[in-house]
């Protein structure tokens, strides 16, 4: 059996290199999330389709000469799609919409001149854009390749000034040349704004960032988005790591997040290796350390540790009764989560060391203790930040020097005091990642 256990964790890592990392991280956006884009989306295409450029229109014909300079006055795209693309990415349609655009004439015929203006209007605009989304080289968002057609369905257009009427007669013969110089530059300027200023601005949003000044979190997509008619998945690695030494991370042998749900317009789901990173990483970091003392040191737990170990420093030296005693606290290995359909909990050993600190002098150890916490856990969302909620379950302490010692701890108010005062996040200065709000149960 005990063989069988060793080959199994010899071969885990093979397993996991030939099938591929794991993400930690899943985030899902439904045809809901979409939706909220939607709008953002076609401002967006209204923006950049304003900053079409028409190129002039310039002709002669004998002594017939003009020259037509158009812009566009206003959008109006009424109809609008943003939906998924199964298997490749976004989709984004403008049905039966308008655009009206102003011309400036001038017209030479022998020596008559004659400038003035022409109102148009493009009717049954119709955009069809398609848009992939891939995984760079680096792990970012990417736009790899957009595929576009677009049409005008019919152009208007008015003439204005002293002679507009005796133009109409050039309508059908300039409104025939807009819609074909329109049509030709819808799309260069929508492939344009997603291949260039999109990716663009993908490539600014980093994938390895610092938290604070100990721990950094890789949140690279390990593939490209997962596609379907009804939501888009995206995995990332999920991993935290420490600024000192950026390679000294964990293994990732958590199941990954699965997420079942499509109601909601957005869903985070994280597995176990997302916690158990960034506590490894913030437990070599030697954030887990807490030393009470001096004004952090209660009044009545000092009282309580003098009366507790009165005999021990009077064994020792007498002289000590009134020197400074103090606790230290420090996490001996990693906190580990587990995640399980009831719930998460995160396991937590350390050593809880009774110090009298003489001064001039090296510290001397009273007692040394070892204190296990079982901690249950709720993950929510408030605003933009991840909260973590914990209650505490189960919480044991013991002397490491004697049994006798160990019951004495548990038979007297020590173990109390000390879940009062060393759990809470009020005494103890937990890194951000692990801000958590504990109950302590009486």
């Amino acid at each position: 059996m005990a063989s069988c256990r060793a080959a199994i964790l010899l071969l885990l890592p093979l397993v996991i290199m030939a099938t591929g990392e794991p993400p930690s991280c899943k985030i899902r956006i439904t045809a809901r999330g979409l939706e909220m884009l939607r709008y953002e989306t076609l401002k967006f295409v209204e923006e950049e389709l304003e900053n079409i450029t028409i190129p002039d229109l310039e002709g002669k014909e004998g002594r017939f000469q003009y020259t037509i300079k158009e812009e566009i006055t206003e959008l109006n795209l009424t109809s609008s799609d943003l939906r998924f693309q199964p298997d490749y990415g976004l989709l984004f349609e403008v049905h039966n919409s308008s655009i009206t655009l102003n011309f400036k004439r001038k017209i030479l015929y022998w020596f008559f001149h004659d400038v003035g203006s022409i109102n148009a209007s493009a009717e049954g605009v119709n955009i069809h854009t398609a848009l992939q989304l891939t995984r760079d080289d680096v792990g970012r968002l990417k736009i790899s390749n957009i595929s576009c057609d677009a049409a005008v369905g019919k152009m208007r257009a008015k003439f204005t000034g002293t002679l507009g009427k005796v133009y109409d007669f050039l309508a059908t013969f300039i409104t025939t040349g807009m819609r074909f110089l329109l049509n030709q530059q819808i799309c260069p300027v929508l492939n344009h704004a997603g291949m260039v200023l999109m990716n663009s601005l993908l490539d600014t949003v980093p994938v390895r960032t610092p938290v604070d000044n100990l721990v950094g979190i890789d949140y690279s997509l390990l593939n490209d988005p997962v596609v379907t008619s009804s939501n888009l998945d995206m995995n990332f690695r999920g991993m935290f790591y420490g600024l000192h030494n950026e390679n000294d991370t964990i293994v990732n042998y958590a199941p990954e997040p699965v997420v079942r749900e499509f109601g909601r317009m957005v869903y985070l789901g994280l597995s176990e290796f997302f916690f158990d990173s960034g506590m490894y990483a913030y437990f070599k970091a030697d954030s887990f350390k807490l030393q009470i003392a001096d004004e952090r040191m209660p009044k009545d737990l000092e009282m309580l540790l003098r009366t507790t170990y009165f005999g021990t420093i009077m064994m020792m030296n007498p002289a000590l009764v009134e020197a400074p005693i103090t606790l230290d606290l420090g996490v001996t290995e990693a906190p580990r989560c587990v995640i399980k359909p009831s719930g998460a909990t995160v396991s937590v050993t350390a050593v809880v060391s009774v110090m009298v600190r003489p001064p001039g002098q090296p510290p001397i150890q009273l007692s040394s203790m070892t204190m296990e916490s079982k901690l249950s856990s709720k993950v929510s969302m408030k605003g933009k930040r991840l909260a973590i909620h914990m209650d505490l379950r189960r919480f044991k302490i013991y002397s490491n020097q004697s049994a006798l010692e160990s019951l004495a701890v548990s038979d007297s108010s020590l173990g109390s005091i000390l879940l009062s005062y060393i759990l809470p996040v009020k005494s103890f200065r937990s890194p951000p990642f692990c801000q958590f709000l504990l109950k302590c149960k009486q």
